[in-house]
C-alpha cells in the first residue's frame, strides 16, 4: 500500500492511498469519487507515459510520497437556473435516487460481474438491508474477524448503493470477499479470474447468517433463514435392501436440474428434489443405491431457485454449461413440492387469498373449503405481484395480525449469464424495484426493461439466461 498525493487543475489531494495488489483502474475509480473525472477521462502521468488500466504498479517506480498529476474533466453538473424548472442534476442524491426510480450501479473492477449481480440482487432485499443496518461496528467474541469486516462492509456498500445515482466502486467489498474467501482472488496471467456468481451468493449468506445470528448481537439468530432459508424433509429408501430413513436439512436454494425432458422450471424443480446416492448399506455389508425424494418442510419470505446449468465435462476437463431453454414464470406456487404437514398449514392463508382475489375480481368469496391441489395450481391466474400484496414492511403491534405463508411467489430478480463457459461471460442482475418496475444491472449501466422481457431470459442460444431467480412471498395476515 502507497500514499501519494495527486494534482488536478488547482486542487492537491493529499495522502491518496494506492493498492498496489490492484490494477490501477481502481485507483482510478478512488479519484473519480474525489474528483468527478470518470476513469476513461483521466489522464495521469507516470514514468514512461500516461497510467494505463491494466499496467503492473511494480515497473511503474511510484513512490511513497510521490506527487502524480492528473488531466481530465469532471462529469458537467447542470447549474440551477435564477428562475425556472428544477433539473434532476441539481437535486441531493437522494431525490435523484427517487426521480430516477433505481440505485446506483457497481464498477466493474477486473472480472466482478459475479459479485456486483449477487450485490444488486440481494441490495433488493429491504428486511436484509434493515438487519445490516442496525449490525455493530465492534466485533463480538464469538465471530471471527473476517465474517464481521465481510458483514460491516455489506452493510457499508448497500448503503453507498441507496444514497448514491453514480455508479459506486465496491473497493472495499471486494478486497474483504477475497479475504474471506481467497478462492475469490484467484489470478490469470495476472489478471483476476472470473468467479462463479451462485458460490459467491451462497458464501456471502451463509457469512450474514453467521454474523446476523450472532447471540451477542441478534435477539434473533434466525434471520438470515427466515429471509432465505428452505427446510428440506427427505425419505432415503434402499429399493434392494428395504432400508427406510428420514433426515432434515437447512439449505438456501432450491435446484432446477435441467435435462432432456425439462422444459419448464416446473419440472425441473421436480427432478431436483429426487436424487440416487451410493452409501454403504449396514444391512447388505457393501454399498447399495439409495433413492433420497425430498418436500419442502418450511419456506422462507424469500425462495431462490438456482438452475443447474454448469457441469464438470471429463473430456475437456473443464466446466461446461447447458444451453436448453428453460422457461419460469413471474409466479411461482411451490404448494405441490411441500410435505403434507406443511400443505396443512398452507390451507387457511391460501383460502383467504383466494377470497380476496376473488372479491377483487368481482365476485362472491365461497365459505371456506379444505384447500386442494387442482385449485391451488390455478391460483396465480389472478394474483397480482408481491408489492401488492397487502404486505406490510413496517413492524407489526401486538393488536396487528401476523402474515402468513401462501406458498405462492413472485418474481423479484433474476440473475443471468451470457456465454458458454462457467470461467468466462458474463453475469447480469435483472431487479424489480419497489414501484414495480424492472431494472437491468450490468454492471455500472442501469437500463429500465419491460416485465414481458424478464420471462425471455430463459435460455436456448448465447444470450443472457437465467442462473438464478429469486422470488418473495405473498403473504396474508390472520
Amino acid at each position: 500500500m502507497l500514499t501519494v498525493s495527486v494534482k488536478w487543475q488547482k486542487e492537491l489531494f493529499p495522502k491518496v492511498e494506492i493498492d498496489t495488489s490492484q490494477p490501477p483502474y481502481v485507483f482510478k475509480c478512488q479519484l473519480h469519487g474525489l474528483t468527478g473525472v470518470p476513469p476513461e477521462r483521466q489522464k495521469i502521468m507516470v514514468k514512461g507515459g500516461l497510467l494505463k488500466d491494466d499496467a503492473n504498479w511494480a515497473t511503474l517506480g511510484v513512490k511513497e510520497g510521490q506527487k502524480l498529476m492528473m488531466m481530465g474533466t469532471a462529469d458537467e453538473i447542470v447549474k440551477t437556473p435564477e428562475k425556472g424548472p428544477v433539473f434532476m442534476e441539481d437535486l441531493p442524491e437522494e431525490e435523484q435516487m427517487v426521480a430516477v426510480g433505481h440505485t446506483a450501479g457497481l464498477f466493474n473492477l477486473g472480472n466482478t460481474c459475479y459479485m456486483n449481480s449477487t450485490v444488486q440482487c440481494l441490495h433488493s432485499v429491504p428486511e436484509l438491508k434493515s438487519a445490516l443496518v442496525s449490525y455493530p461496528s465492534q466485533k463480538s467474541s464469538d465471530l471471527d474477524h473476517t465474517s464481521h469486516m465481510l458483514t460491516a462492509a455489506t452493510r457499508e456498500l448497500f448503503n453507498e448503493l441507496d444514497k448514491s445515482v453514480k455508479p459506486v466502486a465496491p473497493m472495499q467489498f471486494w478486497m474483504v470477499l477475497r479475504k474471506k474467501y481467497p478462492q475469490f482472488g484467484q489470478l490469470h496471467n495476472g489478471v483476476y479470474m472470473q468467479q462463479d456468481a451462485e458460490e459467491c451468493w451462497t458464501q456471502l449468506l451463509y457469512t450474514l447468517s453467521q454474523s446476523l445470528g450472532s447471540p451477542s448481537f441478534s435477539e434473533n439468530p434466525d434471520t438470515i433463514k427466515a429471509l432465505f432459508g428452505i427446510e428440506l424433509v427427505s425419505r432415503v429408501h434402499c429399493q434392494e435392501s428395504g432400508e427406510e430413513s428420514s433426515e432434515t436439512e437447512s439449505v438456501y436454494s432450491l435446484k432446477c436440474h435441467i435435462s432432456q425432458e425439462v422444459n419448464h422450471l416446473h419440472e425441473g424443480l421436480k427432478h431436483g428434489l429426487k436424487s440416487e446416492l451410493e452409501k454403504a448399506s449396514p444391512c447388505l455389508g457393501r454399498s447399495a443405491i439409495y433413492l433420497k425424494e425430498s418436500r419442502i418442510n418450511a419456506l422462507p419470505r424469500y425462495l431462490t431457485v438456482q438452475f443447474v446449468r454448469f457441469f464438470w465435462k471429463r473430456e475437456s476437463n473443464q466446466k461446461a454449461k447447458i444451453l436448453r431453454k428453460v422457461d419460469y414464470p413471474l409466479q411461482l406456487d411451490v404448494y405441490d413440492f411441500c410435505s403434507d404437514d406443511l400443505c396443512k398449514k398452507l390451507e387457511a392463508p391460501r383460502q383467504i387469498l383466494r377470497d380476496e382475489e376473488g372479491k377483487k375480481a368481482g365476485l362472491k368469496a365461497k365459505e371456506k373449503t379444505s384447500g386442494s391441489k387442482d385449485n391451488d395450481v390455478k391460483m396465480t391466474d389472478v394474483e397480482r405481484p408481491s408489492n401488492e400484496s397487502g404486505e406490510s414492511s413496517k413492524p407489526t403491534s401486538k393488536e396487528d395480525k401476523k402474515s402468513h405463508l401462501t406458498g405462492i411467489y413472485d418474481l423479484v430478480a433474476v440473475l443471468t449469464h451470457k456465454g458458454r463457459s462457467a470461467d468466462s461471460g458474463h453475469y447480469v442482475a435483472w431487479v424489480k424495484q419497489e414501484s414495480g418496475k424492472w431494472i437491468e444491472f450490468d454492471d455500472d449501466n442501469p437500463v429500465p426493461q419491460r416485465e414481458e422481457d424478464i420471462t425471455k431470459l430463459s435460455g436456448g442460444g448465447d444470450w443472457h439466461m437465467a442462473y438464478i431467480c429469486m422470488y418473495k412471498a405473498r403473504t396474508v395476515p390472520m
